[in-house]
């Protein structure tokens, strides 16, 4: 796949969500690099202590206080502010909350990217690349091959099998996903919206002569991670479990398998097509992960042996609409973009114990 070749500068850039985790991480990359840095954040609470500034948040960033669903809130920034790039990170990120809270998901995830078009409609302007961070979760389970060889999309695990334990789909080996063949069929709310924002940002751009590049990030960790969130993801919970020592309790039978993406990986893949936009026929749709496997007791293991703590236990406990296997393969990435991944699972769990011991 070519790419365009970048100007001597970004131009004006809009980053939505972009006090976040993922948003801070990118902008210590590239804010220096654009004539204006531009982030939209809540800072909602579940993900921020306070209301104050992030300290990750490179100094060129510009922070506009607002909500991706407030109409008012989008005029009053794009009646200043001409995005040349919008990079789209808000969105709403628990994957067993969305169960729960599924209008909510809805609302900010869905309705926050058509109120941000909307709004772009609005002020009469059409930025000329948008790049979207989706999700593995719009994959579900992916594909499973039979012993004959066949292959076929299982959809969700029922309560009721959940409930007998079992785990795995019968007589079926799990296959990983990748963009160009794998059939995204979400098995919760948060991947169906994930979903959702593809399509609408694919059917407006493609209306509006803009361009669009699709990332599904598989799970992303690190430092910068917040520390009071519940759904921000298990490395950070288990890490601060096993600084205090506990055993860390382990679901299912421990081979629940994920793809764990170290935050650095993630904000270079994000510059990556930031500074050299993927030309291709449709919408490029890359997987960023590190393309190897890690199952959920391997992952506790390894931070209970970094701070000696208990041995992790199997509870046989489950989470309804939670995927078995999520394994991704990079290759197409690999070959598309000019990134590859550089931290594998022990020297990101290192570096991140050592970030969160400084703060806890």
């Amino acid at each position: 796949m070519k790419t365009q070749q970048h100007a001597t500068d970004l131009g004006t850039v809009l980053v939505t969500g972009g006090a976040g985790f993922i948003g801070c991480a990118l902008s210590q990359l590239l804010a220096e690099k654009a004539q204006r840095w531009v982030v939209l954040d809540s800072l909602h609470p579940q993900v921020h202590p306070t209301t104050e500034r992030p300290d990750e948040l490179h100094a060129a960033a510009e922070l506009v206080v607002g909500d991706v669903t407030d109409a008012a809130a989008w005029d009053a920034l794009l009646a200043g502010v001409k995005p040349d790039i919008v990079v789209h990170l808000a969105a709403e990120t628990g994957t067993a909350q969305s169960l729960h809270e599924a209008t909510r998901h809805a609302d900010v995830n869905v309705v926050g990217t058509t109120t941000m078009l909307d709004a772009f409609g609005r002020a009469g302007h059409t930025p000329a690349h948008f790049v979207l961070s989706s999700s593995r979760a719009v994959y579900g389970e992916g594909e499973w091959r039979r012993a004959d060889g066949s292959t076929f999309l299982p959809g969700q695990r029922s309560h009721a099998q959940l409930e007998r334990g079992e785990w795995d789909f019968k007589d079926a080996t799990p296959l990983p996903s990748a963009a160009s063949r794998t059939w995204p069929a979400p098995t919760s709310v948060y991947g169906a919206t994930k979903l959702a924002q593809e399509h609408i940002l694919s059917a407006w751009t493609g209306s509006h002569d803009s361009n669009l590049t699709v990332l599904r990030f598989q799970n992303v960790y690190g430092p910068g991670q917040s520390l009071i969130n519940p759904y921000t993801g298990i490395v950070s919970l288990f890490s601060q479990m096993a600084m205090r020592g506990e055993s860390i309790p382990v679901y299912e039978d421990g081979r629940i398998t994920r793809d764990f993406v170290y935050i650095d990986d993630v904000a270079r893949s994000l510059a990556a097509v930031i500074e050299y936009p993927p030309v291709a026929d449709g919408v490029p749709c890359f997987d960023i992960g590190s393309g190897v496997g890690t199952t959920i007791l391997e992952l506790a293991q390894a931070i209970a042996r970094f701070h000696g703590a208990l041995e992790p236990k199997i509870n046989g406990a489950y989470r309804d609409g939670d995927v078995r296997h999520a394994e991704v393969e990079i290759d197409d990435s690999l070959a598309g973009i000019d990134w590859k991944p550089e931290w594998n699972v022990d020297r990101g769990i290192a570096a991140l114990q050592e970030w969160i011991a400084a703060r806890v």
